[in-house]
């Protein structure tokens, strides 16, 4: 009897204590969509040092962001793309680009980021450079490979944790201690 795929959607990635990828040491992933196409994601605790000021006056060389835009940072969310901004912010709002997620949407169109600047946007949100994506079967394999813990996302860690803690609290959600797991996996 074959059973039917289960696929991660709205679910945390935790990589796992021995991951050697760069790109995904010491992470924790938002799952935008896992179907049997691949998978996308966001990484959420790896600011990359740029503040929503930043992307802005880029974006508008005349324009002087609020204050505050200094203080909103900006996250690496994956390798691929690292050129294009995803904002993730919960649904109602929507703009010239957002897919809607459930209770979260997905934004790729500047005026998510000026609405954010301006006060109209959303409260509260993650804006990312690049996300991480894998072709059909290529997580799964790594699922299997003990690559990764999984978990059912968690606002208040995507939106209320300190980044340097979201891994920590995502892995607590599973009642885990990354520093004590270890490589091997077990298999039947």
């Amino acid at each position: 009897m074959k059973s039917a795929p289960s696929y991660l959607k709205h679910h945390f990635l935790i990589a796992m204590p021995h991951m050697a990828d760069p790109n995904f040491a010491q992470t924790v992933t938002y799952l935008v969509e896992h179907n049997e196409q691949g998978a996308m994601g966001l990484v959420i605790n790896r600011p990359n040092g740029l503040s929503l000021s930043d992307v802005l006056e880029q974006l508008r060389m005349d324009y002087t962001p609020p204050a505050r835009c200094q203080g909103l940072p900006i996250f690496a969310g994956g390798p691929v793309q690292t050129d294009r901004g995803f904002v993730l912010h919960p649904t109602g709002h929507s703009y010239q680009a957002t897919l809607e997620l459930g209770e979260l949407a997905l934004s790729t169109s500047q005026d998510v980021l000026f609405a954010i600047a301006d006060g109209s946007g959303p409260e509260k949100s993650l804006v990312a450079l690049g996300y991480a994506g894998w072709d059909a079967g290529q997580l799964e394999a790594e699922l299997a490979d003990n690559a990764w813990l999984t978990c059912p996302a968690d606002l208040p860690i995507l939106f209320d944790t300190p980044a340097e803690q979201r891994l920590s609290a995502a892995a607590a959600r599973l009642g885990v201690n990354l520093s004590l797991l270890t490589a091997q996996a077990g298999h039947a």
